[in-house]
């Protein structure tokens, strides 16, 4: 699903030029949970970002679904990010504005599905992730395990073939980080491909494989047994 080549991203200011990713080689199969870790600043994020198509990279190879993205237009990569993609963040990222139901169903009508097919798949996402009776509630009146139930049943609800996760349990407490780590590790088993950015070797012991990541830098790769 993914491959990834001598993979370089650099940022440059005036007197400092910063290898974020360097000479990054890394294949992700389809149905893989994949956990990334480092320390704070060791690239990370941005590597999460290049493979989510919401950030560039300077040079290497990037195929994603067999399709090489480098020389793709932004409107050609908002294409293929669109139901493909799911994105899950730290900050939950939710509109306040937007009931738990509005949040969940913005993804199908930002890809023109018809409204009662939304409702139909809104529905089912949100009895998935247990807030049926929570869909007609802001975000601000839900707790933080909550908020990021509905930010996964967002990054689901499109079917997406990968989902990309920025520290998902990074503001929760050890319960609600535990409920949410099953939840990813549910996905996965029912066939979603997930690459997860964490700090946290509780959460990484739920993926099949640890990546550590140290100044832009592969410097292990560790595949984990499961019972």
């Amino acid at each position: 699903m993914i491959h990834l080549h001598h993979l370089v991203k650099t940022y440059n200011t005036r007197s400092v030029e910063t290898r974020a990713i360097s000479e990054v080689s890394l294949k992700v199969d389809r149905g893989e949970f994949v956990s990334v870790m480092g320390p704070s600043g060791c690239g990370k994020t941005t590597l999460l970002n290049i493979i989510g198509l919401l950030d560039s990279y300077d040079s290497g190879l990037y195929i994603f679904n067999d399709t090489d993205v480098r020389n793709l237009s932004e409107r050609e990569k908002v294409k293929l990010r669109k139901g493909n993609i799911g994105f899950i963040f730290q900050n939950f990222n939710l509109l306040d504005e937007l009931s738990v139901f509005e949040n969940i169903e913005l993804p199908l009508v930002y890809l023109g599905v018809k409204s009662g097919e939304r409702k139909k798949r809104v529905d089912r996402i949100l009895e998935q992730i247990g807030l049926g009776h929570r869909s007609a509630h802001s975000p601000y009146e839900l707790s933080g395990g909550q908020q990021q139930r509905v930010a996964i049943g967002r990054a689901i609800v499109t079917n997406p073939a990968l989902i990309l996760a920025d520290e998902p349990t990074g503001n929760l407490d050890s319960q609600h980080g535990n409920e949410i780590m099953e939840m990813l590790s549910n996905l996965n088993e029912a066939g979603s491909t997930i690459i997860m950015v964490t700090h946290s070797m509780n959460d990484a012991a739920y993926t099949n494989r640890i990546i550590k990541l140290v100044d832009g830098h592969i410097v292990s790769e560790k595949q984990l047994l499961h019972a």
